[in-house]
């Protein structure tokens, strides 16, 4: 399975995705990149982590759109009744990755070098895209939840394939965009943000909402909680509100820690924001129990 939008794809990526499948009896194959550090921010902030966090696997990139997999793999996705839903839309990947996972596909990762496709400005058309990603992330974790519930920390990812150093494209971020975006979603969102968000982190976002530009800074346990908390409301319909509601009124908040992760990283090259976001991952697991406590204390 390749994106469509691909202009680095080479004949040794389709080896690099079968062979693993063909001569080692993987499942399921993800793609292991070289990528801009603000290319793939639904990845970084969000899919990477919590497919760390929850189902204890360091799975670089849990929705990038090429994978290689078995035909036991295939036969196991087709008898899934999800083809009229958003999982088959923008959720295909983070789906398939999570199936793999919770179902006990042996898996793996192979090194596809740099990936250059249709950039895009991360604060710029992602809506729908994350809307049905994220949606299909907390779907699962309903799904899915006597999985991670119990499991207790990570382990990373067999690698095929080699590492080497790429130059990947660079990409343009409006920061200040971004920024705005979240500032109008206070005043579009804050009745479902107050409903939704523990008190303590509903202050501090309205405290982040009124920093300069230059300044500007969501720090990442509050990331993680206010992402924590959105699941948990999601799970719960927090305020009467629909999983659609709740979704939409994520993306300022997202848009935040975006612009926040370009303030902490524009001096750094690659792999040191790479180490940023490793590190990120890190604070997903160690703040995991502050989910596990609400989701189980809530029904």
């Amino acid at each position: 399975m390749l994106d469509s939008d691909l202009r680095s794809i080479s004949p040794e990526w389709i080896e690099l995705l079968l062979a693993p499948v063909l001569m080692k009896d993987f499942g399921f194959v993800t793609p292991y990149y070289c990528r801009h550090k603000y290319d793939g921010t639904i990845t970084n902030m969000i899919a990477y982590p919590l497919t760390w966090v929850l189902y204890g696997r360091r799975v670089r990139q849990p929705i990038g759109g090429d994978f290689g997999f078995s035909l036991a793999f295939v036969k196991s996705l087709l008898e899934k009744d999800v083809w009229e839903t958003d999982i088959a839309r923008f959720g295909i990947d983070i789906w398939m990755t999570t199936v793999a996972i919770c179902e006990k596909f042996k898996i793996c990762q192979s090194f596809l070098g740099a990936k250059i496709h249709d950039d895009k400005d991360p604060g710029k058309d992602l809506s729908p895209m994350f809307v049905q990603v994220v949606g299909t992330i907390f779907s699962l974790m309903e799904i899915y939840h006597e999985n991670w519930l119990r499991v207790k920390g990570s382990r990373p990812t067999a690698i095929f394939g080699f590492e080497s150093e790429f130059a990947p494209n660079p990409i343009d971020v409006d920061q200040g965009n971004m920024i705005r975006k979240f500032q109008e979603g206070l005043l579009r969102y804050q009745h479902i943000w107050e409903k939704v968000l523990e008190k303590e982190n509903f202050r501090k976002i309205q405290e982040v909402a009124k920093m300069e530009v230059s300044h500007f800074e969501l720090p990442v346990e509050l990331w993680v909680k206010s992402l924590y908390d959105f699941s948990i409301a999601y799970k719960n319909r927090n305020g009467g509100f629909s999983s659609a509601e709740i979704i939409e009124a994520l993306v300022p908040i997202y848009y935040a820690k975006t612009a926040s992760f370009v303030n902490r990283t524009q001096s750094l090259d690659t792999s040191q924001a790479e180490e940023a976001i490793r590190k990120q991952c890190g604070v997903f697991e160690s703040l995991k129990p502050y989910l596990v406590e609400a989701w189980t204390s809530q029904g």
